[in-house]
């Protein structure tokens, strides 16, 4: 099954891009222009990654990644800051936040879809196997 990715981007021009090289490779992507509405679409179906502008209108990138961190059902969705904020402090900020990597704008598409699987391929490693799971009637541990 295809990983989904969500992309959080004010401009539609970037999201398109994102949405045409992420689908070439075989992600399925779903869009968000605000970070609210991010947080409504993560919150409700949990993607496998999410590409998170900083600058969004209304709830900026950092405080979208914060809130996803703090909610149960995103809290370990891996996050890539993806944004033309790139001074140091910005970067270090998103990391701090809870991102778990930070690309800036202007970005190659092909780094940035390698980048993408890197991370997603930390991910697979990090997350428990069935066989890491014990079941005792209706108890799982």
């Amino acid at each position: 099954m295809a990983k989904r990715i969500l992309a959080v981007d004010d401009e539609e021009d970037i999201l398109e891009l994102l949405r045409y090289n992420l689908k070439r490779d075989g992600y399925q992507v779903e869009c968000a222009a605000t970070g609210e509405e991010a947080i409504g679409l993560a919150s409700a179906n949990p993607p496998d990654l999410i590409l998170l502008d900083l600058m969004l209108p209304g709830l900026d990138g950092l405080s979208v990644c914060r809130a996803l961190r703090q909610n149960p059902r995103t809290s370990s969705v891996p996050v890539v800051m993806l944004t033309a904020r790139g001074e140091e402090a910005d970067v270090v900020a998103g990391l701090e936040v809870g991102a778990d990597d930070y690309v800036t704008k202007p970005f190659s598409p092909r780094v940035l879809t390698a980048r993408v699987r890197a991370v997603l391929r930390r991910r697979g490693r990090d997350e428990p196997g069935d066989e890491a799971v014990i079941k005792v009637h209706d108890l799982a541990l």
